[in-house]
């Protein structure tokens, strides 16, 4: 027993040391967190902030430049006004731009009516999801000042819905909160998986595999040997990383962190295997990096519900991603960030996860054996 542990002591030590020889690896666990963290959390948003907006009042009056001002007084738009739509118009094809709020010379006379809108807009579609957010934007700002405007004549407002929103969860609907802890399980795929991947690979290219084969020690050993140093290594990297999110984004944190600790150590288990797998399979570092960004990485940006909605994909997508790991992991990550703990979202994540890792050594095991072909 003795042996067995001193054999495995040296080959972590061994491994070790191999890791901070490498600035590369150090680099990937701690520095590419912050720098992906930085950049997705201030550079990618789905919020329409500030959109510039076009304003054409055909007849200037105190009603329209009432209803205008809401534009003027909220964070979603930057208002330009124009004399005339044609102007307005070539300021939308050339992206100037975004929309159009076309207020006609009618407006004061039926600005109660129902039969007629007296406001049009005009919205550029090219892209689908800021157009249909800019709309609701538009539409809002208009309800409201609609609503108000009744309220100030003594009149009531015939709608068919009365709408009372409750917003659960995210109450500030920033998609920073949504985003940033998706972003997490990003990160920890890639350090798991591209750093794990070259592992076995380097030894065979630098021949060290060999010399490592003839000695005493078992399969078993040279595996958890590879493991144990970069676990820490990527737990490293998820302290950070939440760190950043709580401090840095202010992302609210509202479960457990010892049910985060223990998701986390068991998807880091997950994608260290899988990135073992992929390198004991390769022949070379560059073909390990190569099939690791393709089988860990991008799967984990596309189809792990970090950005696109899973029950928005096509039904042979939505099966595709219950074979990505970081599927599981974003949905235990947005639950314990933004919900708390629901024991039964993340008691089912956890056990697809510890599937798949306890399927990844067992592949792993099997492949791998001490001889040479």
């Amino acid at each position: 027993m003795n042996k067995k542990r001193m054999r495995l002591k040296g080959l972590i030590k061994k491994e070790s040391l191999q890791i901070i020889r490498d600035p590369s690896s150090i680099g990937i666990a701690f520095l590419l967190p912050v720098v992906l963290l930085l950049i997705f959390g201030y550079g990618v948003s789905l919020d329409a902030e500030h959109v510039p907006i076009g304003i054409v009042i055909e007849k200037p009056g105190h009603l329209a430049m009432d209803f205008t001002g809401g534009f003027y007084n909220s964070e979603y738009f930057s208002p330009t006004v124009f004399s005339n739509i044609q102007e307005a118009e070539k300021a939308l094809m050339k992206r100037r731009i975004m929309a159009i709020c076309w207020i006609r010379s009618d407006f004061e006379r039926r600005v109660l009516s129902t039969k007629d809108s007296p406001v049009g807009i005009i919205v550029n579609g090219v892209d689908a999801n800021q157009a249909k957010i800019v709309t609701g934007y538009i539409t809002g700002v208009w309800i409201k000042w609609l609503s108000q405007y009744a309220r100030s004549k003594g009149l009531r407002l015939d709608a068919p819905v009365n709408v009372e929103q409750r917003i659960w969860f995210n109450a500030a609907v920033r998609s920073r909160n949504f985003l940033v802890p998706g972003l997490i399980a990003v990160i920890m795929t890639l350090i798991g998986g591209m750093l794990t991947s070259m592992v076995v690979a380097r030894e065979w290219e630098r021949g060290t595999m060999e010399a490592l084969l003839v000695t005493p020690v078992r399969i078993k050993e040279v595996i958890l040997g590879k493991i144990i140093p970069y676990f820490v290594l990527g737990m490293g990297g998820m302290a950070i990383s939440v760190v950043i999110a709580i401090f840095i984004f202010h992302v609210p944190f509202r479960g457990s962190f010892l049910a985060l600790t223990y998701a986390s150590a068991l998807f880091m288990l997950t994608a260290i295997f899988l990135g073992l797998l992929i390198s004991t399979a390769a022949g070379s570092q560059f073909v390990a990096g190569q099939i690791a960004i393709v089988i860990t990485f991008l799967p984990a940006f596309m189809l792990s519900g970090f950005v696109f909605d899973i029950n928005s994909m096509p039904f042979p997508i939505q099966v595709i991603t219950h074979i990505v790991a970081a599927r599981y992991f974003v949905s235990i990550l947005q639950s314990l960030f933004l919900v708390g703990n629901v024991w039964k979202i993340y008691i089912i994540n956890c056990i697809w996860l510890m599937v798949m890792a306890l399927l990844f050594f067992r592949i792993i095991r099997k492949k791998s054996h001490k001889r040479l072909a």
